[in-house]
């Protein structure tokens, strides 16, 4: 066994100390990029659920809307704002939802802010047979 006299034995221990820290580091942005990533898709499906809600709601659209977006997905409803709007003169009806996804994961939510987030669904007005 040759021996070079350098003393290197511990040098991976030492780099491995210096690396861990910054690749712990990025695994919880990846992290925190997937759950506002996941937060985003169930936006936009929230806002799908609430139109549709909305476009076969015979009387208070905007209280079925909230409820069927409140059920739609695991979003916290205190973050969640909903719209409810008439367009093409009453023909169609318009959510637009507005989201703030926090940022929470350990030591990098923090350092990143809320991230707002939005998305809006158009659905034509359905109407039943009239009664009467």
């Amino acid at each position: 066994m040759t021996r070079t006299g350098r003393g290197d034995e511990g040098q991976a221990t030492v780099e491995l100390a210096l690396v861990l820290p910054l690749v712990a580091v990025l695994l919880l942005v990846a992290l925190q990029v997937g759950l506002v990533l996941r937060d985003h898709v169930l936006v936009g499906h929230a806002a799908r659920e609430a139109v549709r809600a909305a476009a076969v709601a015979e009387d208070d659209r905007t209280g079925a809307a909230t409820r069927a977006a409140e059920r739609a997905g695991p979003l916290a409803s205190d973050d969640l704002h909903l719209r409810v709007v008439e367009v093409e003169g009453g023909e169609a009806v318009r959510v637009e939802l507005d989201y703030e996804s926090s940022t929470d994961v350990p030591l990098v939510g923090t350092l990143l802010p809320d991230v707002r987030l939005s998305a809006s669904a158009t659905m034509r007005v359905e109407t039943g047979p009239r009664r009467g």
